[in-house]
């Protein structure tokens, strides 16, 4: 597993040329990549999100495009559109952003319900079918979205199933003392950004998330991750537990990041560090609970620390 080792390597060194620190978060945006899922950013304004999502792409090197969602956004906006062509006399097929390699859905919960559900089928399937044509898109196909928590006026939130449809949700999170310094004296003559190069290619993330899936998971590693995704649907603090969807999510995001690691096997470790990320905006929480304080992240970091951790 050294040549996705060495591919995630040279993607982070080439994203850290404009996000100081944050490896851990950088990590995991390589291994929702390489598991061919898709990321929900969701943190405060100003914490990097959009610059992540923006170097990643350059890293690459695919096909990138940029949706500012917006209430008066429709659907056609995103997916694109057959218009009539005055020339040909004949419709014709306009592709939307979505046709893209790499989205960058930019605060997606500013937009309409109908308007966020022309992703899904995208995110689910990677193809888009319009008046009964299917396209198909283009490998490797990622969507990341970012939005705001705590600004609430005039958004929309994601309903369940468009949340389900994400592999992982992270939060940037602010940097220490030391890496903001390190930022300041990194922009000042001239964003980074604008001049970073790409490392990769469409084809060598391709072979590598193919690769992933020949990691080994042991017969109680599997175990182990299917119970951690059953015993959230009969927590009580729960209404809603997690998915079959999840199960698969965090068996691949495990394979990814221990391939990521160097190794061709999955560790018990990694699905217990994984599973928040995987899990938190899956689950519904009762009202019950939220009025006694308590989290999505709190229920399932004690339901990971709960179910025994396979030792052979």
């Amino acid at each position: 597993m050294d040549f996705i080792a060495d591919s995630a390597a040279r993607i982070r060194e080439n994203i850290q040329q404009v996000m100081v620190g944050k490896t851990e978060v950088m990590n995991l945006v390589i291994a929702a990549l390489l598991s061919e899922g898709h990321i929900l950013l969701e943190d405060v304004p100003g914490t990097g999100k959009t610059t992540l999502a923006k170097s990643l792409a350059a890293s690459l090197g695919c096909n990138f495009q940029r949706i500012q969602f917006t209430p008066d956004l429709l659907p056609s906006d995103v997916t694109g559109l057959n218009y009539f062509n005055q020339k040909s006399q004949d419709f014709e097929f306009r592709p939307g952003p979505i046709m893209s390699q790499i989205v960058l859905a930019d605060e997606i919960n500013r937009a309409t319900p109908r308007t966020q559900s022309a992703l899904l089928e995208a995110m689910q399937e990677r193809q888009l079918t319009l008046e009964g044509v299917t396209h198909q898109l283009e490998r490797p196909f990622l969507v990341m979205a970012t939005q705001n928590p705590i600004e609430l006026e005039g958004t929309f939130p994601l309903p369940e199933a468009q949340q389900d449809r994400f592999l992982i949700r992270l939060a940037v999170g602010y940097p220490s003392e030391e890496e903001e310094n390190n930022l300041l004296r990194r922009f000042r003559k001239q964003d980074p950004l604008t001049t970073l190069e790409p490392v990769t290619d469409a084809g060598e993330i391709v072979q590598a998330s193919e690769d992933v899936r020949d990691i080994l998971v042991g017969d109680a590693v599997q175990d182990y991750i299917v119970k951690i995704i059953r015993t959230t649907r009969d927590h009580p603090e729960l209404d809603l537990g997690a998915s079959p969807r999840a199960t698969l999510a965090l068996y691949r995001i495990s394979q990814a990041w221990a391939a990521i690691d160097g190794r061709d096997y999955v560790l018990p470790d990694d699905a217990k560090f994984l599973a928040p990320y995987v899990l938190t905006h899956r689950v519904v929480v009762s009202p019950q609970t939220l009025l006694r304080g308590r989290t999505a992240e709190q229920i399932v970091e004690g339901i990971v620390e709960t179910v025994p951790v396979p030792v052979e």
